[in-house]
């Protein structure tokens, strides 16, 4: 059962970065040709609409990872695989930006699948630094969603066609009120397991971060992928979260989520308070 990640990742050592500046964008529309020609890799499009196809994709170069990104989520990394570091080379000199996919490293007899999805997060690099030896420090932010259409190259590193990602507008203009009372209600379940595991892991509560205020000012769209980034040690849940088209759809999910969670800490209390002396 996912817990509640309580902080964001820890920044990695050998700060301070060098603030990252934006050139000549890498990700770039395709060609509005029926032959599309990247990377010395041509790729045909054989249906009529090739044309108003290639015109909504973009390349993106892909990095995967055994992690989710959310949009607005920082993400720390360090750059050390020789096929990386040539893309974090061109990186530099272009947009900073690459899409970040789910990759399940060590598949199981549960959870069997591998490889990677379709569906991730573009990570723009905010700041990073480049070590004697090559490699880098990064630190980057979630930014939009997409959706991976075709495989442009493989070596040295995955480039893909990709689509954006948004969520669907409600079809009615009330919801935005049902959309504002489920994330003030999935705000309340996450004080609420904050609290308790807290409470169980012997931490003494501040009565001035009693009742911190998580949303900040935050819409319920970003305010639930901030939630679901919470979600550590869940990934393919996260996946879920990910890939859903509907705020609300998240929003009860995330809920839910919560709800089973707040249960199981609940139980936990209590066999505590009855078993003082136990672990």
């Amino acid at each position: 059962m996912p817990l509640l990640s309580q902080s964001l990742p820890s920044q990695p050592r050998c700060l301070p970065f060098s603030r990252a500046k934006r050139r000549t964008p890498l990700v770039q529309p395709l060609s509005h040709t029926t032959a599309i020609k990247r990377h010395g890799l041509s790729v045909c499009l054989a249906s009529s609409n090739s044309h108003s196809m290639a015109s909504n994709l973009v390349e993106l170069p892909i990095f995967p990872l055994p992690l989710v990104l959310f949009p607005g989520a920082m993400l720390p990394l360090q750059i050390f695989e020789f096929r990386y570091r040539i893309m974090m080379h061109t990186l530099l000199q272009t947009d900073l930006r690459f899409g970040v996919l789910f990759s399940n490293p060590m598949p199981s007899s549960t959870d069997p699948s591998s490889g990677t999805v379709e569906v991730g997060c573009v990570a723009e690099v905010v700041k990073h630094q480049r070590l004697v030896d090559d490699r880098f420090f990064l630190i980057c932010k979630g930014q939009e969603r997409f959706r991976i259409s075709h495989t442009l190259q493989t070596k040295p590193y995955m480039v893909a066609a990709v689509t954006w990602l948004e969520d669907r507008p409600p079809p009615d203009p009330k919801q935005g009120d049902d959309l504002e009372n489920l994330a003030s209600e999935v705000e309340g379940h996450m004080k609420d397991v904050i609290r308790l595991s807290n409470r169980l892991e012997g931490k003494k509560q501040d009565s001035q971060k009693a009742d911190v205020d998580l949303r900040k000012g935050q819409f319920p769209t970003p305010f639930s992928f901030f939630v679901a980034s919470t979600f550590e040690g869940a990934p393919r849940e996260q996946q879920v979260l990910l890939e859903l088209e509907d705020t609300a759809a998240r929003l009860k999910r995330e809920r839910d989520t919560l709800k089973s969670t707040l249960n199981y800490l609940t139980a936990a209390s209590a066999v505590k308070d009855a078993f003082p002396s136990s672990p």
